[in-house]
């Protein structure tokens, strides 16, 4: 039976619940008065129902899809403007012992190089990721007890965040790690994280029970369930995800949406980010053994369909998509990408060679940060490396509060701005550079608050004599 507040994971992910949804989606995807009457729901701009986003998932037709795209869009100007916050993935360990089907680090993989960093490397690759630029690091590692418990991941993150380079600082540090127990998550608090992140991979337990047949990510139910531990444990901003293309991606969506649906009605708050990354080639997997891949167009109708439904949520997606991808769903709902990442454990100091082979998946996007950045600032957007929020306090409900009521953008665009100038100042190219700060110019002029806008011209100006870290 369906209950968004049951702590169990087959009652607030319920698949009779799911399929009934699907149903009904399918049911009246030509339904004109029903869809025209979610989509003015959905204008008010404070999230549908996973049946209602199932049925705009399959609405076939032209106009209304026309009018979700329309909705989408401005859901992503309303709550995070033209804002897209920057980051980079670091793998320290890529030792498992689970056999996931679709991941090259499933323990049964002889081709892949296992690696594991010592806190030496880790400072060194801390300290190359600091000289692109970036502030905001997610941490990943396989699930390896022995050789990664969480002794290893608590002082990995010391170490980050211990490293101070010339101008350079990791200002958070979001972690991608494993399903573990309250305590855990109480001591990953306690180490000062950002997001602790963890993808589903896929909602429909028979799939997921096939797709991770050995290893303690088998158990449904304790990784279905992490969410809430982590919020028990003192963890208030939390990242959700699937992975397209394991299963039918219809299912996928409601589930997710479920899922952000229970966060908020057990803890008040729900996800902080939903990350939306697709299968695709790795050592050992080819994406064409699994027969749900989806088309770039359903693509970024999901993007729409999750903005619309979660519309205070960040939306994540990775360089495992394409420049080309990635700038298609940037306006339909993305407000974070990953630039210059390495899916290798390290790679940043030294870019792996192909013989060394440990990386989880082939990268779709190779440019550099700073290729990155140009080019968002070509398509009129600020990147932002902004981390002010979780260093104020301003994370859970409280961001939440702040993101619903509008107010967050008196915070957010001059603390993107503020970011911005940083990188333009210490790492950018010329070219990069040139762009950026007409950007500045020009947005500064966009904050309504004067008093706010007058201080963050001021911070602005100290940035240039030298100053760093200024945020509201």
């Amino acid at each position: 039976m369906y209950n968004p507040k049951s702590g169990i994971a087959t009652e607030f992910i319920d698949d009779a619940e799911i399929r009934k949804s699907l149903e009904y989606a399918e049911k009246n995807k030509r339904n004109k008065e029903l869809i025209d009457s979610i989509l003015k729901k959905a204008w008010e701009m404070k999230g549908i129902s996973h049946q209602e986003a199932a049925v705009l998932l399959e609405c076939e037709l032209e106009e209304e899809n026309q009018e979700i795209q329309k909705l989408a869009k401005e859901i992503k100007k309303r709550f995070y403007g033209n804002r897209i916050v920057m980051f980079a993935p670091l793998y320290l360990s890529n030792y498992c012992v689970n056999g996931c089907t679709y991941c090259p680090y499933h323990h049964c993989n002889e081709h892949i190089r296992r690696k594991k960093l010592s806190q030496e490397e880790i400072r060194q690759e801390v300290i190359a990721l600091q000289d692109m630029g970036h502030k905001r690091l997610a941490i990943e590692a396989g699930e390896d007890p022995v050789n990664n418990p969480i002794e290893y991941i608590l002082e990995s993150i010391e170490t980050i965040y211990g490293i101070k380079h010339k101008n350079g600082a990791i200002r958070r540090v979001n972690v991608n790690i494993a399903a573990t127990t309250v305590e855990n998550y109480r001591k990953l608090h306690d180490a000062g994280i950002g997001t602790y992140i963890l993808f589903q991979e896929t909602y429909n337990k028979e799939s997921y029970e096939q797709l991770h047949p050995t290893g303690p990510k088998h158990d449904y139910a304790y990784h279905t369930e992490a969410m809430d531990r982590a919020m028990e444990g003192g963890i208030d901003d939390v990242g959700l995800g699937v992975l397209f293309g394991l299963n039918m991606y219809r299912y996928e969506l409601v589930g997710i949406i479920m899922h952000a649906e229970h966060l908020e009605a057990k803890f008040g708050v729900g996800p902080h980010t939903i990350s939306v990354p697709r299968i695709c080639p790795a050592d050992d997997i080819d994406p064409e053994s699994f027969s749900n891949a989806i088309s770039d167009e359903i693509f970024e109708k999901i993007v729409s369909v999750i903005r619309i439904a979660v519309p205070y949520t960040g939306m994540i997606v990775s360089t495992r998509e394409s420049k080309e991808t990635r700038e298609k769903v940037l306006d339909l709902g993305i407000s974070q990408i990953s630039g210059g990442s390495r899916t290798s454990v390290g790679g940043y100091v030294e870019e792996e060679t192909i013989e060394e082979n440990s990386a989880q998946f082939d990268v779709s996007d190779r440019r550099t940060l700073d290729e990155v950045v140009n080019w968002l600032l070509g398509l009129g957007y600020i990147p932002s490396f902004c981390t002010a929020c979780y260093r104020e306090g301003r994370t859970g409900d409280r961001f939440m509060k702040l993101l619903k009521s509008g107010q967050i953008v008196n915070c957010c665009q001059p603390n993107a701005l503020m970011t911005l100038k940083e990188y333009l100042e210490d790492y950018a190219s010329e070219d990069t550079k040139k762009k950026g700060e007409e950007v500045i110019r020009r947005e500064l002029e966009v904050i309504t608050n004067p008093v706010v806008k007058e201080k963050a011209a001021e911070y602005i100006d100290n940035i240039h004599k030298g100053k760093r870290d200024f945020r509201f």
